[in-house]
């Protein structure tokens, strides 16, 4: 069964840093693209950091580009995102998704409510002003 967990959330002050994990329970990370989300009350859906489980091509927005960055670690069918210099724009409930086409890395993180095959239950990140 297709599970993604994630875990690393929590409380943190501006400015701090917060690595998420999402250990993905696929068979094989290869032939999936990966994305974190996140979902604020009152905003729509945003994707923040996309990866391609085989070349590692990465994708962010501009509201977290250079302040994010999205890893992968195959033989532990896990994805990282480390979220540095965090604001308090920044909380919400972070998601790890997948989907088996790795030709989407990009569109799956600009898209608005891109349709993704597999869901975590999420994560909280609250950051505090």
């Amino acid at each position: 069964q297709v599970q993604l967990v994630e875990s690393g959330g929590g409380l943190v002050q501006s400015g701090g840093s917060l690595r998420l994990s999402c250990v993905a329970r696929l068979d094989g990370l290869d032939n999936y693209a990966i994305g974190w989300f996140r979902l604020a009350p009152g905003k729509q859906r945003e994707g923040v950091a996309c990866i391609s489980g085989s070349d590692g091509t990465t994708s962010y927005p501009d509201s977290v580009k250079g302040r994010f960055t999205i890893s992968k670690d195959n033989a532990k069918k896990t994805v990282y995102l480390q979220m540095d210099n965090l604001k308090p724009e920044d909380t919400a409930v972070y998601f790890c998704a997948a989907i088996e086409d790795l030709t989407v890395v990009q569109s799956m993180c600009v898209q608005p409510y891109y349709v993704m095959d597999y869901w975590g239950k999420g994560t909280q990140v609250t950051v505090s002003s």
